[in-house]
Order: structure tokens, then sequence, then C-alpha cells
């Protein structure tokens, strides 16, 4: 990663806008990253963007076409938290409209590390003779798209497992009656969706599908609906499931070749006698799936976190219930680092990798 000893602190100030303009996007640019541009001449912002959603305009184009007096753009610096493309994908090249806008200077947070840009944006700017400055608030950046980076950096999906528990570490009863435990209050839920809303898939196994019946939307959130991915090794999950409603794409991992006629559903056959997560993952990437979201049960998860293959897991853990027996919360890696805090009274525990 490129870094600079004479970057200003203006220049950080300005990325870090550009970082704020970014989070727009949250949730409707995937599987493009989330990407923010401020234009500065003489001190004073003149023009702002930022990615909105995927197949529109990049942050550069919306910063630029928002200057009013264009005749400032040969005396400006141009501020983006992520390297401007050089390929021609959806949209021209970023790289190109800032050369033929005249700008002289660049900053750029980090690089792109998508194989189809990978430096080259910056490399044709300076071959331009634009002076390009790269690294600042490079962590900041690439944290913001985390889901981006490991995509294209690991050929896999952004994987987050999360699961809620009671205070003695069980997430569920011993049950076939169809009655879920309540943990998650109505508020934590909210946030619940706010996180699906953000990844591009959702995941559950099928004691789940079958127990809870989950419709696995975004009843409490707005934004896009995540696709609906569940594990039905023999095909025997009922069509009446919520999952099956036809409303949001779905599809089902099995043992067995299953036609389907269906609308918004289809069947993906893999090998349960094989690295069940590695499979799955597998697919996504060639569905240009960037991120995903596996709600449980415990099954799923541990064999997310067995093979190695998660990012981020979120617990969620109701401080009032106490359930004495039942289903155990998955194991966690050993050496994991906590982030503890609260959501509406109830104790949220983040753990990366």
């Amino acid at each position: 990663m490129e870094a600079f000893a004479n970057i200003s602190l203006d220049d950080e100030r300005y990325i870090a806008r550009c970082l704020q303009l970014a989070r727009c996007g949250a949730g409707s640019t995937s599987p493009n990253p989330m990407v923010g541009a401020v234009v500065v001449c003489d001190g004073k912002i003149i023009g702002e963007g930022y990615h909105i959603r995927c197949g529109e305009a990049h942050a550069e184009v919306n910063a630029i076409n928002s200057v009013r007096d264009r005749s400032l753009l040969s005396r400006s610096t141009i501020y983006v938290s992520l390297e401007p493309c050089s390929h021609y994908g959806k949209t021209p090249p970023c790289a190109d409209l800032i050369i033929s806008c005249g700008i002289p200077r660049v900053v750029v947070a980090v690089t792109d590390n998508n194989s189809m840009v990978s430096g080259r944006g910056i490399e044709r700017m300076r071959a331009a003779g634009i002076d390009v400055r790269v690294g600042v608030l490079a962590e900041q950046s690439f944290r913001l798209n985390r889901a981006f980076f490991t995509f294209h950096g690991y050929g896999r999906p952004f994987v987050t497992l999360k699961w809620a528990q009671s205070v003695d570490g069980f997430i569920d009863y011993n049950r076939t009656d169809g009655k879920a435990q309540i943990i998650s209050s109505s508020r934590s839920t909210m946030a619940v969706h706010k996180l699906r809303s953000q990844c591009d898939a959702i995941l559950v196994g099928r004691r789940t599908a079958l127990l809870d019946n989950p419709s696995l939307t975004l009843r409490h959130w707005s934004g896009r609906m995540p696709q609906r991915l569940v594990i039905d090794k023999n095909g025997t999950l009922p069509s009446t499931l919520a999952l099956f409603d036809g409303s949001v794409p779905t599809t089902v991992f099995t043992s067995l070749p299953t036609p389907c006629n269906r609308e918004n559903l289809s069947y993906v056959q893999i090998d349960f006698s094989k690295n069940i997560p590695t499979q799955i993952l597998n697919y996504l990437a060639t569905r240009n799936i960037g991120s995903l979201l596996v709600e449980g049960g415990r099954e799923t998860l541990q064999g997310f976190i067995d093979a190695g293959l998660w990012d981020e897991i979120r617990i969620e853990t109701n401080p009032r219930l106490y359930m004495h027996e039942g289903v155990s919360a998955p194991r966690l890696p050993q050496g994991v680092k906590t982030l503890t805090s609260c959501c509406f009274g109830h104790i949220i525990e983040t753990i990366e990798r």
C-alpha cells in the first residue's frame, strides 16, 4: 500500500468527508464498493458525490458533475476514498474523466484490489501528468469496504455469522413443536434487519427453516432484500414455508438433482460428503455475491467456524434470559478478541478475524 509523508491534515479532513459520503451508499452499491468523492479548490469544497447504486454513476462522476463552475477544475484537487477505475464496465473509466477535466491533483485513500483496476487508474493519471497521492486514511477506507476487498482478495463472499443467545449460552430449546424461544427484543431485531440490508445473501439450515419458518426479509428496515439461501440435503422442506413464497430469489442447496419451475426458486446440487461451506461460498462467488450473512442454526454456524470461513461473528446476548438447557451456542475459535457493545439493553459481542 502506497503512502506519502507530505500528506496534510486538510487531505485527511477531505478524505474523511469522502468516507462520510461513501456510507450513504450502504446496502445499494454491491457488488461495487461504497465510494465518496470531494472536489476542493482554494480550500473550499466545490463539489461532492458518492456512488449511489450499482450500475449508476460513480462517486467521481457525481462529484465533478456537481461543480457549478467547471473552469475551477483546472486548479482543483479531487479526493476519492478508493482508486478511480480504469476500465469500461457499466460506466466509463473515472480515471479518464479526471484526466479529461484537467484536474491537476488527486488524493486517493486506498488502491482498488479488483484485478481490473489494481493500480492501473493511478498509473494512468500519473502518466497524464497528474500529481496522485495514495494512502490517506487507508485503513478506514479498507474497513468500510471489507466485503469488497475480501471478495476480490480471496475470491469468496465476506461472511458474517450471527446468532442470539441466553445468558447461559443457549440459542434454542430442544424443540419439535415449532414454538421458538424469543431471544432478541423488538429493537435489537431492527438492528439485525439493518445488518441484513447490507448483505447480498442470507443463509439458514434446514432445522431453522422448518421450525422457525423465517421469511428472511427486511420487515423492520428499508433497503434491498438479500437473496435467501437454505440447506436442505434431502429436499424435504415443505413448499408452504415462507422461504418459498416467491417474493425474493431463493436458492436451496441439496444433494439431489431437483427440477424446479417455480418463480424465484432454484436448486443447487452439492456434495454433502465434502466441505459444505466451501461449496456454498464457491457457488456464491460465481454469482457475484459479495457478502453472506449466516443466521443459523448451530450446525450451520459451527460448520463455517470449523472451516475457518468467516470474517465477522456477531453475538447478541439477552441479559435477562436463562434457558438452563437446550441447543448450545456454537463454539468460538480459540484466541479471538471480542469487542463488546450494547444494543437497546442487549449485549452485542463482535469478533473479527
